[in-house]
């Protein structure tokens, strides 16, 4: 029986599906019918990356929660600093799924510290990981897809802090804002064959890369810098009609960006950069 699901028939490929952001991804877009390649690292990055690391339990889950949705699921524990390894992982994709039309590369790592006070291995994690990783996905990805032939979408999770400045983290900015440009040029490079390019900008958003006491510390030994950290200014309004303040978004607010930018509804859009912030940066 066909399927009026609006990614019906579709595979996405999405990088940090473990938890988080990735999981909530993963999950929106197989409800929405796509089939989906899964990636994590599953262990520690670096020591220079506090928070705890997502588990092989934790790809398990999100495996779980996708087949629960009636779509199909292929994961790979692997390193977005791995090239060979993304290729294996797409190719292997392609062989069970037949295409792949959707990528969300949203797999990424954040510290703290100011730029002349960081060791070289904490700046070197995040641009590589952030930056060259998400390269990499895309050095993977967009063969499979243009042999394909169907065009396809690419989401670049970048930050609010590819944007603007974000005093405290540096490294992780630096990272962000190179993702906007590699996002507009492939948006250039690859729209003769069909696929968009995105990037979108979340703010905030809470999952375990939230070190609230990192985050804290560095505000209180620096408090000028919390100005380049606005609150929220939009206020949701619930199902009775009430407004309450978030302090910060929810993994599934950003899904809804990231379906919508995978569908047809926005096959006008690419090279653009999607806030997703409640309108914190018009601060």
């Amino acid at each position: 029986m066909a399927s009026n699901k609006p990614l019906d028939g579709r595979v996405a490929l999405v990088t940090g599906a473990a938890r988080g952001q990735g999981r909530s991804h993963a999950i929106r877009l197989a409800e929405d019918g796509a089939d989906i390649i899964a990636v994590d690292i599953c262990r520690p990055v670096a020591e220079s990356i506090t928070y705890p690391a997502a588990t092989s339990d934790d790809l398990a889950e999100t495996v779980q929660a996708v087949e629960a949705t009636g779509r199909k699921v292929l994961a790979h524990e692997a390193d977005i600093r791995d090239l060979a390894a993304l290729q294996q992982v797409v190719a292997a994709g392609v062989e069970q799924f037949g295409r792949l039309d959707i990528v969300v590369a949203n797999a990424g790592v954040l510290s703290w510290g100011r730029i002349f006070e960081m060791s070289e291995e904490q700046w070197d994690t995040v641009v590589d990981v952030n930056l060259n990783g998400t390269w990499r996905t895309i050095r993977a990805a967009v063969p499979a897809m243009i042999e394909a032939g169907n065009g396809g979408s690419i989401i670049v999770v970048s930050s609010s802090a590819g944007l603007k400045a974000t005093p405290g983290n540096s490294h992780y900015s630096a990272s962000k804002h190179g993702l906007v440009a590699l996002t507009n040029a492939l948006a250039l490079e690859v729209g003769e064959f069909g696929i968009r390019v995105n990037s979108i900008h979340p703010y905030s958003v809470d999952t375990p890369m939230i070190e609230r006491e990192a985050m804290m510390a560095v505000f209180g030994k620096h408090p000028s810098y919390i100005h380049s950290f606005a609150p929220m200014p939009l206020r949701p309004v619930n199902h009775e009609g009430k407004s309450g303040l978030k302090e910060f978004l929810t993994p599934a607010e950003v899904s809804d960006v990231v379906s919508w930018l995978a569908g047809d509804g926005s096959s006008t859009i690419t090279g653009s950069q999607i806030a997703v912030d409640r309108g914190t940066m018009k601060y």
